[in-house]
């Protein structure tokens, strides 16, 4: 049985004979000739019925239930439409772990008397466990038969929760806050489903409710995290998910939500000790999506040779993915390592002929590792798909100078110079230089 709802259970067995149990008055007195009164012996059959009855209870409270069974079950033999026994009987094959007995029972109850409101509720209940799309007929019943009873409206909103419909959740988790304030179950309940629906700044404070009175509960601590992460709260978000990970410390979920938000936070090397702290937790491999973060936690450290290493590994468990040889060649051309940056962008651009990113990069490796007819090609195919910005007729004008073609160079260094608005930068001093030089020696050749 679901600790949450034990105590339901054993609460509604004890009160479900209540109403109608006890059969000794059936016929207990009856109308004489005359004034005199006279005792009238009890019915037999109904003597026995009550025996029945005294029988299992006291089987019950001793946890004798399979006798208390064997009571029950003799009862209905002989009186069948007792909602009250049938209820009763479904409450042990509940506590005999017979799920699918208890549910024949208590769907009998409620056929017999539908206003039996604990046996709507315990109906619903055990159906939770195993359907809870049938469960919430049952408990729609029971919190109908009695609207401000709390464990009802609990039992109705964690039926919806678990069907997916957090929206028809909230509003009876609502009404339980509401009957009982201090009721932990209301808030954590709420809580989650608000979440569920990115109601984040109120779920921040249901979730603030459920710890005000369970302080120690693990899974509000990663609640209230993924609220405030919702609401941009970053640095409150880590701490949140600290304690959580203090509750959980073998967690390696929560270690990469905490990473994550530390990388958010600026917080570079505690975000890769919360990473490490998840791999060490999972004592697996590292994730992908792991992988992922530590590499972009790495960039932002400017570490190019850890980026290289982890990328390399993305690439070996993820081959098809395009990003990871372009990034790898990216990290390549800040560690300066020219030609094998080359080699990363020229397969990450055959896999995505469409990035201009990856171009761009791939211009700048040749460029730089001075393969200047490979960089002029490259930057024609870039002229078919976009006007090349004012640096890259820079970077022509200096590949054709490097290739000592000067009519080439001079008029890419001109249109460097028409384009360029900065007359104070390095480059546009370079260029006007180079551009008087070659102007020069082009006129004297011709001479």
């Amino acid at each position: 049985m679901n600790a949450v709802y034990g105590k339901m259970f054993r609460t509604l067995a004890c009160c479900a004979l209540m109403s109608g149990a006890t059969l000794g008055c059936v016929a207990a007195g009856a109308q004489v000739v005359g004034e005199s009164r006279r005792k009238v012996p009890q019915d037999p059959d109904v003597a026995v019925l009550n025996k029945l009855l005294a029988d299992a209870q006291a089987a019950l409270d001793a946890k004798d239930y399979a006798t208390a069974a064997k009571d029950f079950q003799d009862f209905l033999a002989k009186k069948p439409d007792y909602a009250p026994v049938h209820f009763q009987l479904g409450y042990t094959y509940t506590a005999m772990g017979r799920t699918a007995d208890a549910v024949a029972e208590y769907q009998k109850a409620v056929d017999i008397d539908p206003s039996m409101a604990e046996a709507q509720l315990n109906l619903g209940l055990t159906l939770l466990q195993t359907d809870p799309a049938k469960a919430i007929g049952p408990l729609s019943q029971a919190v109908a038969l009695k609207p401000n009873q709390i464990e009802a409206n609990l039992a109705l909103a964690a039926a919806y929760e678990r069907t997916n419909k957090p929206a028809d959740a909230e509003r009876f988790d609502a009404v339980a806050v509401k009957i009982d304030p201090k009721n932990f179950e209301a808030h954590a309940g709420l809580a989650r489903v608000l979440l569920q629906q990115k109601k984040a700044d109120q779920a921040e404070t249901e979730f603030r409710a459920a710890l005000a009175i369970q302080p120690d509960y693990a899974p509000g601590h990663l609640g209230l995290s993924q609220s405030l992460t919702l609401q941009g709260k970053s640095d409150a978000a880590a701490e949140e998910l600290k304690k959580y990970s203090a509750l959980r410390p073998n967690d390696p979920v929560s270690q990469l939500d905490q990473a994550s938000l530390l990388a958010k936070a600026g917080k570079d090397d505690e975000a890769l000790a919360a990473l490490d702290a998840a791999v060490a937790a999972s004592k697996a491999p590292e994730t992908e999506s792991a992988m992922r973060l530590r590499v972009a936690i790495l960039f932002h450290k400017k570490d190019y040779a850890g980026m290289v290493l982890v990328l390399q590994k993305l690439i070996a468990i993820a081959p098809a993915n395009p990003d990871y040889p372009a990034e790898l060649g990216h990290a390549l051309l800040e560690k300066k390592d020219y030609a094998e940056a080359a080699k990363e962008l020229i397969v990450a651009l055959k896999a995505n002929p469409s990035s201009e990113d990856v171009l761009k990069d791939l211009i700048l490796a040749e460029y730089l590792g001075k393969n200047y007819s490979a960089t002029l090609q490259l930057l024609e195919v870039m002229e078919k798909h976009t006007p090349l910005p004012m640096g890259s007729w820079f970077v022509r004008a200096s590949c054709w100078d490097s290739l000592n073609h000067k009519p080439e160079a001079l008029a890419a260094y001109q249109k460097f110079l028409s384009m360029n608005t900065d007359e104070n930068s390095d480059m546009y001093f370079e260029a006007s230089a180079r551009a008087r030089t070659l102007t020069r020696e082009i006129a004297e050749k011709k001479r």
